[in-house]
């Protein structure tokens, strides 16, 4: 197997999203006065589904590289508190999650870790498995991103 290869391409998974549409174009373009609205009650909102996807992330990145990391208390602490963010909120709610996912894939392409060795406080999870769970947690909710921006009107893919 090529190492090489497999750390590549799972930091591209992360990056550039493959199969399914990346972070950067979910939000793109996206009228900041529909960010918190929810197209249906029970359809979560952009905002709350970044806010979720920024937090989820974090955390399992920090858990990954820290031992002491604290997780947020489930599930009420992996949403965010209000519904409508302000200006600040949402350029720093996207600038943190971007910032983690680049860690991440730092972390994919990181040669000094055997991605398949378990993480040493990590209760049997490995590197691979955590970058994995990202990409995967990552499709399925800017998935989610793109359905509420149909339902609202406001989805030019």
């Amino acid at each position: 197997m090529n190492d090489g290869v497999l750390r590549e391409t799972l930091a591209k998974l992360l990056l550039e999203g493959h199969a399914h549409v990346s972070m950067e174009k979910a939000i793109a373009g996206l009228d900041p006065k529909l960010r918190g609205k929810r197209p249906a009650p029970e359809i979560h909102s952009v905002w709350e589904e970044l806010e979720h996807l920024r937090i989820a992330q974090e955390d399992i990145l920090r858990y990954t590289l820290d031992p002491k990391w604290g997780s947020p208390k489930w599930p009420d602490g992996y949403w965010p508190a209000k519904s409508e963010p302000s200006d600040a909120e949402w350029s720093d709610s996207v600038k943190r999650f971007k910032t983690d996912l680049e860690e991440v894939a730092a972390l994919a392409r990181d040669t000094s870790r055997d991605l398949t060795a378990a993480i040493p406080h990590g209760e049997g999870r490995t590197y691979l498995r955590q970058i994995l769970l990202v990409a995967d947690h990552n499709a399925y909710h800017v998935g989610q991103i793109v359905q509420a921006r149909k339902l609202l009107g406001a989805w030019k893919g």
